[in-house]
């Protein structure tokens, strides 16, 4: 005879007030996405409309990012976007004639997606996966909501109950056969998670032409408490170098990033990047001087 199990503890109440007040939130921000959908949708600077941040409708949304992004895309032949958010570059490379795949794990985010892409008539431009990509199929947590969410427990200080569960795949099993000899542009956004999605993406990091990728790699920010330095800086930079890429930072001045600085951080514990955003490439594929100009 099997022995009874106990069932689990209940949470505090403290605990139960907290996630109530969480999915109040979430309930609010559901609403305000209505609203905003019953209204047209603002037209950008850059000649597309969108629903999202004023930042985003009115041209002040990551403008070093956007200007990279826009140099690299006359080079490319499509545009993946993992950690896609609203929408916004998927909406840049359509509009100069680029076409989309957007990962989009987020409920929320995906509407705003497919609202955008609809409001600017593109629905045959880009494919959009509302899923997470990592190392492998499985289904993990997300914690939190909007461009702060993240597969990482504790990333930015989010609390724990503020969680939902999010389907992963890798790139590999979606895409890498379906672009074969294509120059692609790949943009990383996943708060954290960047070297599980690396791991499930070697056939892409070993194509021929190389993709440009630009990552965002927070190297002391946003990290779980006890945490200083990303515990996978090293190893992410290292999935690029294996394969014959260069790396550089993704600043106003884009420099040259050699492992020496990067085992040097996380062995000091010392931040000495200007920025959290880099490209990867090949170093002798012309887009680079375009970048690098």
């Amino acid at each position: 005879m099997s022995p009874i199990k106990e069932p689990p503890p209940k949470p505090p109440f403290p605990q139960k007030v907290a996630v109530i007040r969480q999915q109040l939130k979430n309930f609010e921000r559901a609403l305000r996405f209505y609203w905003k959908s019953l209204k047209p949708a603002p037209v950008t600077p850059h000649g597309f409309k969108l629903y999202g941040s004023r930042a985003m409708q009115d041209g002040r949304f990551e403008p070093l990012e956007t200007r990279l992004i826009k140099q690299v895309l006359p080079h490319c032949d499509a545009f993946i976007n993992v950690g896609a958010n609203v929408g916004y570059y998927c909406c840049l490379a359509i509009q100069q004639g680029v076409p989309a795949f957007a990962f989009e794990p987020i409920d929320l985010n995906v509407r705003y997606l497919l609202a955008n892409i609809r409001t600017n008539d593109w629905a045959g431009k880009i494919e959009i996966y509302p899923v997470a990509l990592g190392a492998e199929t499985g289904i993990l947590e997300i914690f939190g909501a909007g461009t702060g969410a993240s597969l990482i427990k504790g990333w930015a200080n989010t609390p724990e109950y503020d969680v939902t569960l999010a389907p992963v795949l890798t790139l590999d099993q979606v895409l890498a056969n379906r672009l074969v000899g294509q120059r692609c542009l790949i943009m990383v956004d996943i708060e954290g998670a960047e070297q599980f999605m690396l791991a499930g993406a070697s056939r892409f990091l070993a194509a021929d032409p190389k993709p440009v990728w630009m990552i965002e790699i927070c190297v002391d920010q946003h990290q779980p408490d006890g945490t200083t330095i990303n515990p996978h800086l090293v190893r992410t930079f290292e999935y690029f170098w294996s394969n014959g890429y260069h790396a550089w930072t993704a600043g106003d001045q884009p420099r040259r990033v050699e492992a020496a600085e990067v085992e040097a951080i996380a062995r000091t514990g010392e931040n000495t990047f200007e920025s959290h955003n880099f490209l990867f490439a090949d170093p002798h594929a012309a887009v680079v001087a375009s970048i690098l100009k």
